[in-house]
């Protein structure tokens, strides 16, 4: 029977899934765990379950000597050492646009409670104050996303709903879509009054919103950040928002988690959640079905899935 490693501590209630494909799974869902299996039984491991923020390491590959692929649950491999896999004749797979329907929603959900004031508004019903906020409306709008992939182009279409205009930047703009594309960072900033990040972290993506473009989202702007903390120059952000220099953020990552810096809890104008975006029965129980698909297709000896291309 095949073994999995199984990293990943949020999706046990759909880990059944895999085991009626067939898999034998170890659960490793704690650092300490995780190196005591490798160190103690790395060579019954056959395939290991991660996500982005958990990765996977060559000295980790290389105590799994019968390693032969790593499933990624989300879309995020930002932290899987891909070319060490490579190099070891490993493949990679993930969870490419199947969580998109859910973070999309969460930004969506995000960008309202920032914009219209809701925690803020509710805190004080809750204090028995009756606090009114004039709040602006999203009619007219001009959406800013940075990344216009699956969950993007959800987040997008959203956004038409509310009767808001999209701009987006990608390394080169899509011929199949009507949206306007800007060239930078920076000008889809300057253009946008809401700025949301749904780009993969990774080296190619850190601090691409750094002091300079916050600057260009300006005081009336609002961020929201459901891809990866990287993404964002975390002092930068933190010294717009305490200045006043753009209107608030919204936030489901950060650098060092579950670790929140104080400085954003004490700010009133962000809204923080717990890194939960991706987080849907739906998305879970779909991701876990990739998942286990790969497995079976890549077993089979047949293509996988959704493989992660060489970079």
């Amino acid at each position: 029977m095949t073994t999995l490693l199984v990293l990943v501590e949020n999706l046990n209630d759909y880990l059944p899934i895999l085991e009626d494909g067939g898999f034998s799974l170890i659960r490793a869902q704690t650092p300490e765990r995780r190196a005591q299996v490798i160190a103690e039984q790395g060579g019954q491991i056959d395939a290991v379950v991660t996500r982005g923020p958990l990765g996977l390491f060559a000295e980790e590959m290389d105590a799994m000597p019968n390693l032969r692929l790593i499933c990624v649950s989300g879309a995020g491999y930002e932290k899987v050492d891909v070319a060490a896999a490579q190099a070891r004749g490993i493949l990679v797979s993930n969870g490419a646009g199947v969580n998109a329907p859910t973070v999309a929603d969460h930004a969506m959900a995000l960008l309202l409670a920032m914009v219209r004031d809701i925690p803020q508004a509710d805190a004080s019903v809750r204090r028995s104050e009756w606090r009114k906020v004039m709040c602006p409306s999203f009619a007219g709008k001009r959406l800013g996303i940075l990344g216009l992939g699956a969950v993007g182009l959800e987040i997008a279409r959203r956004a038409e709903a509310f009767g808001m205009h999209i701009d987006y930047h990608n390394r080169r703009p899509r011929q199949d879509l009507a949206y306007r594309w800007q060239p930078s960072v920076r000008e889809l900033a300057e253009a946008a009054d809401f700025l949301v990040l749904a780009t993969p972290g990774g080296a190619a993506t850190h601090h691409l919103v750094d002091a300079e473009v916050l600057q260009a989202l300006g005081t009336q702007g609002y961020l929201v950040n459901v891809a990866r903390a990287s993404v964002v120059d975390t002092q930068a952000l933190l010294a717009a928002l305490q200045a006043g220099q753009i209107a608030g953020a919204a936030l489901d990552v950060f650098d060092d988690e579950p670790q929140v810096p104080d400085a954003f809890k004490a700010l009133a104008n962000v809204v923080l959640t717990p890194h939960v975006a991706g987080l849907s029965p739906e998305a879970s129980g779909d991701s876990v079905r990739l998942v286990r698909d790969n497995l079976l297709a890549f077993f089979a000896g047949r293509p996988l899935l959704t493989p992660v291309a060489a970079e």
